[in-house]
């Protein structure tokens, strides 16, 4: 028998954040000068668009609205997300997609090595939603992912950003185990932020999950970051520098926060180029090798010069 579905044009798409549809809006303050960007529209970052559509693949750089990607995907610069679109989690602030995701494509580590062969990166940032619905949380695939990419580009310098892999047994040992050169885990926000902004999340558990990956390998640099302009105050920021450098983290990043749209957290403040100024001279004076602290930081913008800043850091002290 043949089941005949008549799709009717006008039946709406499944929303992208189905948990935020029935929220009220939030309001934003407008942007202010030093937060534009222009519209990406060179030769580059068409180049780089078909690759990684031809490969298959999906970044973040599209699905979290990165105010950086003309001018990352103009350098042939492009920040991999693996294990899907949707995501497990709902946080307040990420465009991220939400729901129930598909079952892992066995290949996709073999396309990431490619289109990494293919932009000719010398460094390589991946991240990837978060996978509760794993049993390791996507610690394999990730693995798996790094071990492809050194097979395919044997001189490449790896970066991961993982999720924190929340009751998880054994799931960072497995990523630590494929030895990234830099393993990225955000805290995002200030403790007293979670529960608006990160509800799914422990950052006691995060700081403890950075502090482990440098208990298991030291060589392996550590790198987190978070936003401001949700409601946090300054003191707080002080303390989770403190808290990071407590775990040994070596490489802080700080960007503004942006809403992605009206159904997410709004834009409590905007953070001058000067505060982040000084939130950049603090950091360094805690003892971090690399500090970036700018309107338009974001974890993977840079990275590649940003690694060759932070090894030649490590390298002077060991001198």
């Amino acid at each position: 028998m043949v089941t005949i579905v008549d799709i009717n044009a006008n039946t709406p798409l499944r929303p992208r954040h189905p948990e935020k549809v029935n929220r009220p809006d939030s309001v934003s303050p407008a942007k202010p000068s030093w937060i534009r960007v222009k519209a990406p529209t060179t030769r580059g970052y068409a180049d780089t668009r078909n690759i990684v559509r031809e490969n298959g693949l999906v970044t973040v750089c599209e699905e979290a609205g990165c105010p950086n990607i003309g001018e990352c995907w103009d350098k042939k610069h492009a920040t991999f997300m693996i294990m899907g679109d949707t995501c497990t989690r709902a946080c307040a602030f990420c465009n991220v997609k939400t729901g129930m995701p598909a079952a892992l494509d066995a290949g996709e580590p073999e396309h990431v090595a490619e289109a990494t062969f293919k932009l000719g990166l010398a460094h390589v940032v991946v991240t990837s939603v978060d996978r509760d619905d794993l049993a390791d949380g996507g610690a394999a695939h990730i693995a798996a992912t790094i071990r492809a990419i050194r097979a395919k580009c044997a001189t490449t310098t790896i970066e991961v950003l993982t999720p924190d892999f929340l009751r998880k047994d054994g799931a960072l040992e497995l990523v630590v185990a494929a030895k990234p050169d830099v393993f990225n885990h955000n805290l995002e926000t200030v403790p007293s932020r979670y529960l608006s902004v990160r509800p799914g999340a422990r950052y006691f558990h995060s700081i403890r999950l950075l502090q482990r990956v440098k208990e298991i390998d030291p060589t392996i640099f550590t790198k987190s970051g978070i936003m401001v302009g949700l409601g946090e105050q300054r003191h707080e920021v002080l303390q989770v520098m403190d808290d990071l450098r407590s775990a040994e983290v070596d490489f802080l990043t700080i960007g503004q926060y942006l809403q992605p749209t009206k159904k997410h957290h709004a834009v409590m403040s905007f953070v001058t180029p000067e505060e982040f100024s000084n939130y950049e001279t603090v950091a360094y004076t805690k003892g971090f090798l690399m500090v970036s602290a700018s309107p338009l930081t974001r974890s993977s913008h840079h990275a590649g010069e940003d690694f060759t800043k932070l090894k030649a850091a490590r390298d002077a002290l060991a001198r």
